[in-house]
């Protein structure tokens, strides 16, 4: 086919494609005007966004993701205003920011007595105990034929049924909810870290044998490099599981301020602007704690296959 033809067949495609988004547009308008104005915005950040791709430059990495967002928070907006949603069913998102502008003290509180006493303290016993272990149960060869399995049941265990009985050993405040989260963190980072220990091939340990090193220099200088890539798929898990854990175990008892306990009290009493408002916080401690995490990672592990081209 000739340059021209290929232009010709190009710009027959590229027609079709504006008349059939015409037509569905059109379609949409006769049956809802808000139907229309969602499908309208929904192909324009579509198109706009796959022309973005495109490009392979850093802002434009940046700027689909972030397109991608904002069409959806506007779809919501329009969806809840055009139809008129119940705030009590789906607040829209203006309400939601009106909700987190006025309530930040509040906000803050909830945050400092969950995220920052409950999770983060309860993540860093939790993967310190268990790399430790780790350590003894890579030394001990018992330790790994008994720990491991009890390791594998206890991960099984509901976090459900574990959180009330930790709440009445550990009582209401942050300490039972840091409890739950090294409950649920430690055998996570538990088995990454020992199948990291592993990962060193045979080769290299001989080659450390024939230096004379020890056991101690060999887990320094050969085995723990090469098992950060497991340590820290370890801890990028336990982020989440950290904050997921601090959260429901405040659902079971806990002083009048956390993100667990305003979601509960905010539900029974119909304010789900304020529920949504802490499911953001959420959200945005969630996102920034495991992106430190593997900034943390991207550092120390650059020499990794998986960190090259990045």
């Amino acid at each position: 086919m000739s340059m021209e033809g290929t232009r010709t067949a190009g710009g027959l495609g590229l027609a079709a494609q504006l008349a059939l988004i015409a037509a569905l547009l059109i379609g949409a308008a006769l049956l809802s005007p808000v139907l229309a104005l969602l499908l309208a915005v929904w192909l324009g950040a579509w198109r706009f966004n796959a022309w973005l791709a495109r490009w392979d430059t850093r802002a434009a990495r940046i700027l689909v993701p972030v397109i991608f967002g904002l069409t959806l928070l506007a779809l919501w907006q329009i969806a809840v205003r055009g139809f008129g949603i119940s705030p009590v069913l789906l607040p829209a998102p203006s309400d939601i920011a009106i909700t987190f502008a006025a309530s930040t003290g509040l906000l803050w509180q909830d945050f400092v007595q969950t995220v920052i006493k409950g999770a983060m303290s309860g993540y860093v016993m939790g993967c310190g105990a268990a790399f430790l272990v780790a350590i003894a149960v890579d030394r001990f060869d018992f330790l790994k034929r008994g720990l491991l399995p009890i390791g594998n049941f206890m991960a099984a265990l509901p976090i459900i049924g574990l959180a009330p009985i930790l709440v009445m050993w550990f009582g209401f405040d942050w300490e039972s909810k840091a409890a739950v989260v090294v409950v649920m963190v430690f055998f996570p980072m538990l088995v990454n870290t020992v199948q990291g220990l592993a990962d060193t091939g045979a080769m290299q340990r001989d080659l450390m044998r024939t230096y004379a090193a020890s056991y101690w220099q060999t887990l320094l200088k050969l085995r723990l490099p090469a098992a950060l890539p497991f340590i820290f798929n370890g801890l990028k898990i336990a982020t989440t599981l950290a904050l997921i854990g601090a959260i429901v175990a405040e659902f079971f008892g806990s002083p009048t301020k956390g993100m667990g306990f305003r979601i509960s009290i905010s539900v029974g009493q119909l304010a789900m602007d304020l529920v949504w408002a802490e499911i953001v916080v959420a959200a945005l401690a969630g996102s920034a704690f495991y992106g430190a995490i593997a900034l943390a990672e991207k550092a120390l592990t650059f020499w990794h296959p998986s960190q090259r081209g990045r």
